[in-house]
């Protein structure tokens, strides 16, 4: 949907006195440099493939977008910025939506392999929902992608095997506004790795072949073979980016250092450490290498932070419980019952609202839209359907939940801990909702995983857009719209409707403000009414730099504060 112009330009002013800064940098003595960062982030470091389920709802865009490039990147205010670094982009005027790619002809992996078309082909491939297999009940995709949101539209990707350059041509009955979304950074595997291992000769001549073993092969590798555990074998992690990968640990972390293959501006700083969510960050108080933290605001509970530049700000992420559509949700009035106990603007008044909150705007109020930003020039016209639900409730909700015949209903809230704020939230939904006899169970564990919900495990998560638990979120707001389509790999309730499929392929065909007014309206009623999840507010971030750290420039959006990683300085 249109933003602002005005938020264009504040961007294009923050990257370019980024780079401004940057270049100062770079000419300024190294002396007192420390020659390693680390940066704490409430993301799990789970897949490499920030295109499959697992790792774009554990948070790979934002430890990954300096390893893995794309054609574009998410920049600090959620706007989808060209890295022509990687390779260049552009639409040609005709009657049928076609992009030419370009990839950098210096562009090569850090195992020595150049970087080609083949991996535009396996991301479409991987993402089109095109690949399936037998089902109990149907087909079911052979790729685990999180959303098929624009290459599913795709017609073809015409590619020479090994070559720099592919045309992606859509499908002639299709428009896709926002194909800046597309083969971005985190979402480009190595393709040469997946053919290896899967033993085809590449990706491209084993989909034109359409050998269902060597398909098969290709999506399990796709599906798994990027997943991190104890035994990393390394070969399968080459990097297109400033930094490589190291080592990692469930103790020590991610360890980054400086890729010597890297054509680009070399990073600044050699060494990078990144410490996720399952990291003890108030052990690491202290630590003459902590540059930069980017948590949840509230999450840690006495976090010492001084001595850093700190910001609490409003995230591009909604903060949300997604509900099963199975289960004790598996009727709709039971979900409405639920939806009008939770104390929605009394979680926003002590959780949600950040100091200096804005009157109108991101983080200004409980969040009244499900795929409709605060910021949004719509929201104030699109959002009527909320009023009912500001929560507490509880002669309503009595009657919902007796509607549903629903006997002592009991839900189980998971996510991810450590997480104070969060734990908080759960303690005040338990007491909200108890008087209209719902039982809610505080199931938030340090294991946990939004898959859960899916298995039955939970009825209902509480986490940002797309069930992540740290950085979340963007200006075109591509992953919430697709969190909640029918079979998207994001979704996992498992709500579906048809209507609601119809509209969001029509609002990115179609970027007429009328016609998005009364799309983004429809849509926002039948979300209130079949309540997949629940909006609460736009998730606060505390983003800290370190004294003595350059260049740092928040991000409170899925890349994180981490999105230039490769341009910071730390000076003791």
């Amino acid at each position: 949907m249109r933003k602002p112009r005005s938020r264009a330009v504040r961007l294009i002013a923050v990257v370019a006195a980024g780079t401004l800064a940057a270049g100062l940098a770079a000419g300024c003595s190294s002396k007192n440099q420390v020659p390693s960062i680390a940066y704490a982030v409430d993301a799990t470091v789970a897949s490499y493939n920030g295109g499959s389920t697992l790792g774009a709802s554990s948070g790979a865009s934002a430890v990954f977008a300096r390893v893995l490039t794309g054609f574009f990147y998410t920049g600090p205010e959620g706007q989808q910025v060209a890295d022509t670094d990687f390779g260049t982009a552009k639409e040609v005027p005709g009657d049928v939506q076609t992009i030419q790619y370009r990839l950098n002809p210096d562009g090569v992996y850090s195992d020595g392999v150049p970087t080609s078309c083949d991996d535009l082909v396996l991301a479409w491939a991987s993402h089109s929902g095109r690949f399936t297999k037998p089902g109990d009940r149907g087909p079911i995709p052979l790729f685990d992608a999180a959303s098929t949101a624009g290459y599913a539209d795709i017609e073809r990707v015409d590619c020479q095997p090994g070559s720099r350059d592919a045309t992606v041509v859509f499908r002639p009955d299709r428009h896709y506004s926002a194909w800046r979304n597309l083969f971005t950074a985190g979402e480009l595997v190595p393709a040469h790795v997946a053919a290896r291992v899967a033993n085809v000769p590449n990706v491209v001549s084993a989909l034109q072949s359409a050998d269902p073993s060597a398909l098969g092969r290709i999506a399990e590798f796709w599906n798994t073979g990027w997943a991190f555990g104890s035994n990393l074998d390394l070969t399968r992690f080459p990097s297109s980016g400033p930094y490589r990968i190291e080592s990692f640990s469930e103790k020590d972390g991610l360890v980054l250092v400086a890729n010597e293959r890297w054509w680009g501006t070399k990073p600044e700083t050699g060494r990078i450490l990144i410490w996720p969510k399952n990291v003890d960050l108030k052990s690491k108080e202290g630590d003459s290498a902590l540059g930069v933290v980017d948590i949840g605001t509230g999450s840690i509970k006495d976090l010492n932070l001084e001595g850093f530049r700190v910001q609490n700000l409003p995230g591009r992420g909604a903060e949300q419980l997604v509900l099963s559509t199975g289960g004790v949700f598996g009727s709709v009035d039971m979900r409405r019952a639920f939806a009008l106990c939770v104390p929605r603007q009394a979680l926003f008044d002590k959780l949600g609202k950040v100091p200096d909150a804005p009157k109108s705007g991101l983080g200004s109020g409980p969040l009244n839209g499900h795929i409709v930003q605060q910021d949004s020039l719509f929201y104030p016209s699109v959002t009527g359907a909320a009023g009912k639900f500001g929560g507490g409730d509880v002669p309503a909700s009595t009657q919902a939940v007796a509607a549903s015949r629903t006997n002592n209903p009991t839900i189980r809230i998971g996510y991810l801990r450590p997480d104070e704020r969060r734990a908080q939230t759960v303690a005040m939904i338990t007491e909200a909702c108890k008087p209209a006899g719902i039982t809610v169970v505080d199931a938030g564990a340090a294991d946990f995983a939004p898959s859960q919900l899916t298995e039955g495990k939970v009825d209902a998560v509480l986490a940002s857009t797309a069930a992540a638990p740290g950085p979340a979120g963007s200006l075109t707001g591509v992953a919430a719209t697709s969190a909640l389509r029918t079979g998207s790999g994001l979704n996992f309730g498992r709500f579906g409707n048809g209507r609601y499929d119809s509209i969001t392929d029509q609002l990115v065909a179609d970027d007429n403000s009328t016609t998005q007014l009364r799309l983004l309206t429809d849509a926002e009623n039948l979300l209130w009414a079949e309540l997949p999840s629940i909006p609460l507010f736009a998730t606060p971030r505390t983003i800290a730099f370190g004294g003595g750290l350059q260049n740092g420039i928040a991000a409170p959006n899925q890349a994180g504060s981490g999105w230039n990683m490769d341009r910071w300085v730390l000076k003791r």
